[in-house]
């Protein structure tokens, strides 16, 4: 069974996964890497909310977002 993966989830890994490429720019510090630590904090807690609303897999649904976000299908308008 394919899990629907909603766009606000989408939006919300790619957040974490640019906070997490400007922490790993620059020297470790609390401060520079609170952004990736909260964004990846909301996307956890959307993430759980929404597996529990839907009845789905908490990890299955982390695993496709992460998917949708690292490996996009094509738009197919080419």
């Amino acid at each position: 069974m394919a899990i629907d993966v909603p766009e606000d989830l989408i939006r919300l890994e790619r957040s974490a996964a640019e906070e997490q490429r400007k922490a790993l720019a620059k020297p470790y510090t609390k401060e520079a890497w609170a952004p990736w630590r909260e964004a990846a904090a909301k996307f956890q807690a959307a993430v759980t909310a929404h597996a529990e609303a839907a009845g789905v897999s908490r990890f299955e649904l982390e695993m496709a977002v992460k998917k949708a976000v690292l490996h996009p299908e094509p738009d197919g308008d080419s």
